[in-house]
């Protein structure tokens, strides 16, 4: 079909097809800069964090506030990435999964993606100082320096910079919540350790699956470190089973109702299963075979957290 098309565009707009083209190419980049699809996730459990708080608050959620919260956070979340890129670009050069994104690929000049990172990332929590509220703006900005500051270079020394990017990588539903309460409370704290716990299994799964690339790049995952895989097993298993209890407490705390604590438990136990057959196949972090198993492992842990959240919302119990 396109070719079909392509014979019957007149002369001057065919002329004008590669501009297009590169437009096109520039809005990739600047996609893949700040991590859009990682992003939107961010974004996603922020809602929840909102929504859960409004809940409680007994006002709408649908609000120009949710509005100003979700895009601030996504603000910060988006520049925060791009500046991770900018740093990382030496890194990712070396790396096959990363290779092609926009600075090691040569498509984007490292000052131009120092300055887009730097700009959304003031630009996230200034929006939020001004349309949400100080403390919301002020955590933002901290989770995008803990990240940036912290969990960054530490991938190049130890494992343990999982955990240390674990803080971070829960703020976005306590933001959420602040967004709206404007306050830290316990409902928002379980909702951060939620994803906290969360984020084990799911980035061991990661770099299990890409543990030769994360070599390559000199990145000092657990899966690297331990190649024998009996560390990154004792890991999954153990979070994937203290999720389960976890993710209760919102039923415990009448944030939700009973069917979000039978859902929930069903999907911890599923996942719980998934990190189970991984570790069951007793095979080294190196073999080729257990990737597969670390495959499925990731896949069930994006589709865990958006539904136990989409359940804890669905089943919301409002003041």
């Amino acid at each position: 079909m396109s070719s079909a098309v392509r014979h019957v565009v007149p002369e001057e707009t065919t002329a004008a097809t590669p501009a297009i083209a590169k437009k096109q190419s520039v809005f990739s980049d600047y996609m893949q800069l700040f991590k859009v699809r990682v992003t939107s996730l961010i974004v996603m459990t922020a809602w929840t964090g909102y929504y859960m708080g409004s809940a409680k608050s007994g006002v709408s959620s649908v609000s120009a506030g949710l509005f100003h919260a979700l895009l601030g956070i996504g603000l910060t979340s988006a520049g925060a990435a791009a500046l991770n890129e900018a740093f990382e670009h030496n890194v990712d050069a070396r790396m096959r999964r990363t290779r092609n994104r926009p600075i090691p690929a040569h498509r984007m000049r490292l000052a131009e993606g120092f300055a887009a990172g730097a700009l959304a990332t003031i630009a996230g929590p200034l929006y939020l100082a001004y349309t949400t509220n100080v403390l919301t703006a002020v955590l933002a900005f901290a989770t995008a320096v803990t990240y940036l500051a912290l969990y960054t270079p530490l991938k190049k020394i130890s494992p343990i910079a999982t955990l240390v990017g674990a803080f971070p990588g829960a703020m976005p539903p306590l933001l959420g919540w602040t967004a709206i309460r404007g306050k830290v409370e316990i409902e928002a704290l379980v909702l951060f350790t939620i994803v906290f716990i969360w984020q084990f299994p799911h980035f061991q799964a990661i770099a299990w699956m890409y543990r030769d690339d994360y070599e390559a790049g000199g990145i000092k995952m657990l899966p690297v470190v331990d190649k024998e895989g009996r560390s990154v097993v004792r890991q999954m298993l153990s979070y994937s089973s203290a999720l389960i209890p976890v993710s209760l407490l919102p039923a415990g705390l009448q944030m939700s109702g009973k069917v979000y604590l039978i859902g929930a438990l069903l999907l911890g136990i599923a996942f719980l299963y998934f990190s189970y057959r991984l570790a069951r196949t007793k095979l080294p972090t190196t073999a080729p075979e257990s990737r597969k198993f670390a495959r499925r492992l990731l896949q069930a842990s994006i589709l865990y957290l958006p539904l136990l959240f989409a359940l804890m919302m669905i089943n919301v119990l409002r003041s």
